[in-house]
């Protein structure tokens, strides 16, 4: 499951800065609307991977916040599983930017959350230690957050939110604060991870290439207040290389030119 369907999204704050002190209405809520985006409507398969794509500020994280029930729309609604989205959902797990372990607890105990609600100790074992594996940590099971790398953090915690068997992943600039090759790496298990377990994933980026590379589908977002300005199914194999697919390459040109680069690097 995972089929998601946004329809007329919009999100706006109250610029807090700009007060009306008339009599008529002395209150804060009388700032000027700040409008982040208006007027979204998107529908993702089932099984995809979507990534958004957009420059800074525009908007990307709050909607993947809202699409994921963590924050709420000025306007419009997000149905996922033919359910109105309405709050977080144990269905839909969110991996954040920064590093959301428990750092008093292990990498075993960290993953173990995930799996709280298995009565049976031996399968709840075994499921623990599956999704280590997954992510290439066996051999550090008992470390805690602070003895990993800050890929190694990102593992465990990718491990920890697959272990709750999501319908729906939810995952906002996955790689952010990581060296070049960790970052390459930690692409490469997310690739493999979708391919494995063939869940729904959406993805907030800003590096075109991360999208290109492991997206099934793109959206981009632009402007201020913000809109969809693409959104562009890749039919391509995997793994792919923009260097060697020249259709996948003259994209990437487009995408860079689009977001304001005048030429790809």
């Amino acid at each position: 499951m995972g089929h998601i369907i946004i329809k007329n999204l919009q999100k706006e704050y109250i610029e807090r800065r700009k007060v009306n002190r008339s009599l008529e209405c002395p209150y804060v809520a009388c700032g000027e609307a700040n409008v982040v985006f208006e007027n979204i409507n998107l529908d993702f398969e089932e099984g995809e991977m979507v990534c958004i794509l957009g420059p800074s500020g525009c908007g990307k994280t709050t909607m993947l916040r809202i699409i994921a029930g963590f924050e709420k729309a000025s306007a419009g609604n997000v149905i996922i599983n033919e359910k109105t989205v309405t709050g977080p959902s144990s269905d839909h797990i969110f991996v954040f930017q920064h590093n959301a372990l428990l750092p008093w607890l292990t990498v075993w105990e960290n993953v173990e959350l995930g799996l709280r609600h298995l009565k049976d100790e031996t399968k709840k074992k075994g499921g623990i230690q599956e999704y280590i594996s997954m992510v290439e940590l066996d051999g550090f099971e008992d470390n805690y957050p602070y003895q990993l790398s800050g890929g190694m953090q990102r593992r465990a915690e990718l491990a920890r939110a697959l272990a709750a068997e999501p319908d729906t992943l939810f995952m906002d600039e996955p790689f952010s604060g990581l060296d070049f090759l960790t970052h390459m790496k930690m692409r490469e298990e997310v690739v493999n991870m979708h391919q494995y377990i063939g869940k729904t994933v959406v993805i907030v980026t800003h590096d075109i290439d991360d999208a290109l590379i492991m997206g099934d589908r793109i959206v981009v977002m632009n402007g201020r207040p913000a809109y969809i300005k693409l959104t562009r199914k890749l039919d391509y194999p995997r793994p792919r290389n923009y260097e060697n697919m020249p259709e996948l390459s003259e994209l990437r040109n487009d995408l860079f030119f689009m977001l304001g680069v005048n030429y790809a690097v």
